[in-house]
């Protein structure tokens, strides 16, 4: 006898919203994870410190300017779940001028989808994506304005990184079966070499 499915929850009906809206928006894949999955490790962000990345201290949402992992951790105990995408670009055009605008794009995937939690009722969901907001969008001005005058220059789309908060995302990567990092760092496909580069928002 087939056992009757069980009704969707709200919770599940606006992650699967979430999850067309990343792929609609240009990601390559995204996923629901459950809050346990998500793996904070101290040592990871205090890779930003020492030995110390070059955008340390640029901007609000890079080291140390953010709560680190121990606030993290908090708002995953009041997140419902979270949304995990990547998107890929070959790997060649991370090293060109068409960087700022391929992190820009996984920025304004991360910002609308928190948005659109928000508009769902989930008014304390939060978006990470990666790279310093200041070297990506403001990378012309001299000095990250939050930082000299409490006012974001573009708070609708700049996401704070997770790697100052010590997001392992190799795990998150295997906790949604995409394989065992490849994808984060590189690798070949029948169209050359591609890389990865991922997002995460806490639904809460």
């Amino acid at each position: 006898m087939t056992e009757p499915k069980m009704p969707e929850s709200p919770f599940d009906q606006v992650a699967g919203d979430l999850i067309s809206i990343a792929v609609q928006l240009g990601a390559a894949g995204a996923a629901v994870i459950a809050v346990d999955r998500i793996v904070i490790e101290d040592r990871l962000a205090s890779l930003c410190r020492e030995p110390q990345c070059e955008n340390f201290g640029l901007s609000a949402s890079c080291p140390p300017h953010v709560p680190g992992p121990a606030r993290f951790r908090q708002w995953m105990k009041a997140s419902k779940g979270a949304v995990f995408f990547k998107i890929e670009v070959p790997s060649d055009s991370l090293f060109s001028d068409d960087r700022r605008e391929i992190m820009g794009l996984l920025h304004d995937i991360a910002a609308q989808i928190e948005q659109h939690a928000i508009e769902q009722g989930h008014v304390n969901s939060k978006a990470f994506a990666g790279g310093s907001c200041k070297m990506i969008f403001c990378r012309e001005q001299p000095n990250c304005a939050v930082l000299a005058n409490g006012k974001c220059r573009n708070p609708a789309i700049a996401r704070p990184s997770m790697s100052g908060f010590g997001v392992n995302v190799g795990k998150l990567i295997e906790a949604c079966g995409w394989g065992n990092g490849d994808l984060q760092n590189g690798g070949a496909g029948k169209h050359g070499s591609f890389a990865a580069l991922y997002g995460l928002i806490l639904i809460g």
